[in-house]
């Protein structure tokens, strides 16, 4: 396998990103890269998110977002939520969505985030295993979600 890059995306990473996302939530309505421009410059120079890509060859293979949220408890260090992890299904269990998370996890100490959060809606075990083998501890905290209506 060549190596990847792990990098922050570009502003011209889009359509790529938007067309991974498709293997994250297959029933997502296509969006147009054209259409988000604005918006995603306006995530990209937001100083909280920070986008992490994998990228061989050109080509964008997988990514996860980190998101630092400022806080009052824990002696006003922030916390850090891990979001949107997703590997092309052509380059999963080669290890880059692991070292993508650990990329996630080491920005998120150089801001000294005094914890770091993942949820995945995933139950196969599988998906379970592979967070717990990157680091990651369940049963911690309980999560819960309250969605919008569409």
């Amino acid at each position: 396998m060549p190596p990847e890059l792990i990098r922050a995306p570009l502003a011209s990473d889009l359509p790529a990103l938007l067309a991974l996302y498709q293997h994250l939530n297959a029933e997502d309505p296509l969006l147009d890269a054209a259409d988000l421009a604005a918006h995603w410059r306006a995530m990209l120079d937001n100083p909280a998110l920070h986008y992490f890509v994998a990228e061989i060859d050109g080509a964008l293979v997988a990514s996860c977002t980190l998101t630092i949220i400022p806080n009052l408890t824990r002696s006003a260090r922030p916390y850090g939520l891990i979001e949107n992890v997703v590997t092309h299904p052509d380059w999963r269990q080669r290890g880059i969505a692991t070292r993508l998370l650990h990329a996630a996890r080491q920005r998120a100490w150089q801001a000294r985030c005094y914890k770091v959060m993942l949820m995945t809606s995933r139950k196969d075990e599988a998906t379970l295993r592979f967070y717990a083998q990157a680091g990651f501890v369940a049963g911690d905290k309980t999560a819960f979600i309250a969605r919008a209506a569409e």
